[in-house]
């Protein structure tokens, strides 16, 4: 009888591997190895940055499988606490968290510098799609009901903006109105929202930290402080005309190399990675993305459930939050936020909280015909 149960189990973890969207896996793995390169191009070797990222991939690329593997059913019944572990993650922040670079947005747990509004990131869209589970046509033109789901978005944001971090503030945003969206919130409330957002910028302004209005103005002139708050777009430009069409050849980029290129292992790797492989390897970088985009939406259409179909496109909609932020913002298409590009630029919390999301999103694949518990 034991033996029998220890076939029946070994056999439906069989089935689950089996069930695995390994060209996803592999489109993942390949643009982390993207990453991988571009870091050792912009240290010239391995260290310090490259072999951290690796092994990183590596410890996130055994979560993400864990997590495919995991029930829809489990993550639905675990979605309310793990947004509230993150809420409380982001109090401990504001209490004694480890500042750097003049924000205060990370826990140091001695082996990793532990960002949580990356993962609340996540959390939100869990609580947001169990949240509209059960939503009926009644309740999406419920005022009482909207305004409860939108505090899912309104509280970490509230506290994420006082690290400060306003680009993650609003990804984390647009995430939330997009599982709204996907739900089938009314088109009143987005225009209400939006209106709302127009007619209070004035004094969002008067509350934003002095870098942050400097970003804003070198936005819109860059060339009002070229060696100041304009000279990290002001250098990514120059690098990225230098690649031209098919770049200046690896670890040849002369603005990376000569170090006149910031933060050129985070923020401002895709400058790196275009210089070096010039428009043809951005746009095959970006070719790429679009691909995994494809795959996820594809994943997330082919749900049978609500929640799991608004997790897994919720989930998707962040990934691509993260890629359009980062690229258009190098670009000098909009203000300088501090958004890293997915897989591809240094940091551990950032590679870990994509990688979880993965792992959702396979698992929604993956456990698309389980009956969801519904309590």
């Amino acid at each position: 009888m034991k033996n029998q149960s220890r076939i029946k189990g070994q056999s439906a973890i069989l089935e689950k591997v089996l069930n695995l969207n390994f060209t996803l896996i592999f489109l993942v793995i390949f643009m982390a190895c993207i990453g991988f390169t571009a870091l050792y191009s912009a240290a010239g070797s391995f260290d310090p940055w490259a072999s951290k990222q690796i092994m990183r991939f590596g410890v996130g690329m055994i979560g993400l499988l864990i997590i495919s593997m995991i029930s829809t059913t489990w993550w639905y019944q675990l979605s309310y606490p793990i947004y509230i572990i993150g809420f409380l993650m982001l109090l401990i922040v504001e209490i004694m968290g480890h500042t750097g670079m003049g924000a205060q947005r990370w826990i140091n747990l001695g082996f990793i510098q532990l960002q949580p509004s990356e993962f609340m990131k996540i959390a939100v869209v869990m609580a947001l799609a169990k949240y509209f589970h059960h939503a009926t046509d009644e309740d999406l033109k419920s005022i009482r009901f909207l305004f409860m789901g939108s505090l899912l978005v309104i509280a970490p944001v509230a506290l994420v903006l006082l690290q400060p971090d306003l680009g993650t503030s609003l990804m984390i945003v647009m995430a939330g109105l997009s599982i709204f969206f996907l739900a089938g919130a009314p088109i009143w409330m987005f225009l209400t929202g939006g209106g709302a957002v127009l007619l209070s910028l004035p004094v969002i302004w008067h509350f934003l930290h002095d870098y942050q209005k400097g970003r804003v103005l070198t936005f819109l002139n860059p060339e009002r402080d070229p060696l100041g708050a304009g000279y990290h777009i002001t250098q990514s430009k120059i690098a990225l005309g230098s690649g031209g069409w098919d770049g200046r050849g690896f670890m040849e980029g002369s603005q990376s190399r000569l170090n006149f290129l910031p933060e050129k292992q985070t923020d401002f790797i895709f400058t790196l990675w275009a210089e070096e492989w010039g428009f043809v390897g951005g746009v095959f970088l970006l070719g790429l993305i679009a691909f995994i985009l494809w795959k996820c939406v594809s994943i997330a259409m082919k749900c049978r459930h609500v929640f799991t179909r608004l997790l897994a496109m919720g989930l998707t909609v962040n990934f691509f939050l993260y890629v359009f932020i980062n690229i258009a913002m190098v670009m000098g298409l909009i203000p300088v936020v501090g958004a890293p590009l997915p897989l591809v630029s240094y940091g551990g919390t950032s590679m870990l909280a994509v990688l979880t999301a993965f792992g959702l999103i396979l698992s929604c694949q993956i456990h698309k015909n389980d009956k969801l518990l519904l309590t």
